[in-house]
């Protein structure tokens, strides 16, 4: 009889629940396209800012190669005025690619997920153009690795090997 491990390498090879190389797959893909949104249009990027909800998270996106705006939510304001101040500052769509004028990127926790659709519901009732695409993947081929953004510091390395496949003009290098 199969060990549960072995029955886990089973499964994972015959069509079941992705592997941690598939999943590491999609979350590197999502990130280094919302690395090449976030970078400052000097760089090449759109500058489209990326919300997050505290300096740990601003502190992991850095560590995976993040060089544009991090809005953080936690900054004392309620939910309002840092709606009002998203809005007022970045618009409707970004100017420079036509696509959202934001990426959302609350942690993939049950609180994290409010926040999110707290946000997500005010912006698009002022009729701005949000990115949560980039959550939603990490939501699900992140989660068995942790459940906020902070979380994916500890596999910054790993995950920016496979991000400079989808985005070449990363400057990391391997050591």
């Amino acid at each position: 009889m199969a060990s549960g491990n072995e029955w886990k390498r089973r499964r994972n090879s015959v069509g079941g629940d992705p592997t941690r190389e598939a999943r590491f797959e999609i979350a590197g893909k999502a990130l280094a396209e919302a690395r090449i949104r976030n970078r400052p249009q000097k760089e090449g990027g759109c500058s489209c800012p990326i919300l997050i909800e505290g300096n740990k998270d601003v502190l992991a996106l850095r560590k995976l190669g993040f060089s544009g705006t991090i809005e953080k939510l936690n900054r004392g304001w309620d939910r309002s005025r840092l709606v009002a101040y998203l809005f007022e500052t970045y618009g409707c769509q970004n100017p420079i690619d036509g696509g959202p004028s934001l990426i959302i990127l609350m942690d993939w926790d049950r609180t994290g997920g409010r926040i999110q659709n707290d946000i997500s519901i005010r912006l698009k009732s002022m009729d701005v153009v949000i990115d949560e695409a980039t959550r939603m993947e990490l939501l699900k081929s992140m989660k068995l690795e942790g459940k906020t953004v902070e979380s994916l510091a500890p596999f910054a390395d790993e995950l920016r090997v496979i991000m400079k496949l989808y985005d070449p003009d990363d400057c990391y290098e391997e050591e």
